[in-house]
């Protein structure tokens, strides 16, 4: 899988991203917001049923950083989604994860949006999206663009235990 592309500086404003969480707040009773050190475990616990034990390292790391650098969707008091940044490389985006009856609601958007505008708070002009599945959603969302030869990526050597 190819990584991905995305220009900080042209993502869509955080008023945009800010009116996305409130509608999905609203219609859809979901919270985003960033993870804190108390939701580790119950966090972790989600990762690793739903996105793997690779994704459970990765998310794992997010947790030593300050702030953390992971951002939570929740419904009445459960994880629903989760989406992470600079967990296996600096200014990587990845990995994230909503669940498939909460998927083409926005949720994945705000997610996505509420990490890359944190990452442009950090200082970085541009950050990678690490070996995307659907493309076409980070595309639309974010104008990102495939990077040529990319494949295998960062990703080359993990052991795949």
């Amino acid at each position: 899988m190819q990584d991905m592309l995305v220009n900080l500086l042209q993502i869509p404003s955080r008023e945009i991203t800010n009116s996305l969480i409130a509608k999905i707040a609203r219609e859809e009773g979901v919270n985003i917001r960033r993870a804190m050190v108390p939701d580790m475990v119950g966090i972790l616990e989600f990762v690793e049923k739903y996105s793997g034990r690779h994704n459970l390292g990765e998310c794992t790391v997010c947790f030593s950083r300050q702030p953390v650098s992971c951002f939570i969707a929740e419904k009445d008091k459960k994880v629903i989604g989760f989406a992470c940044y600079e967990a296996t490389m600096r200014d990587f985006f990845g990995p994230t994860r909503v669940l498939d009856e909460f998927q083409g609601k926005g949720i994945g958007a705000a997610l996505l949006l509420s990490c890359l505008h944190s990452m442009r708070d950090m200082g970085y002009a541009y950050a990678i999206i690490g070996g995307v599945g659907p493309a076409e959603f980070y595309a639309k969302i974010c104008d990102a663009t495939l990077i040529e030869n990319s494949t295998p990526g960062v990703y080359k050597d993990y052991l795949r235990l």
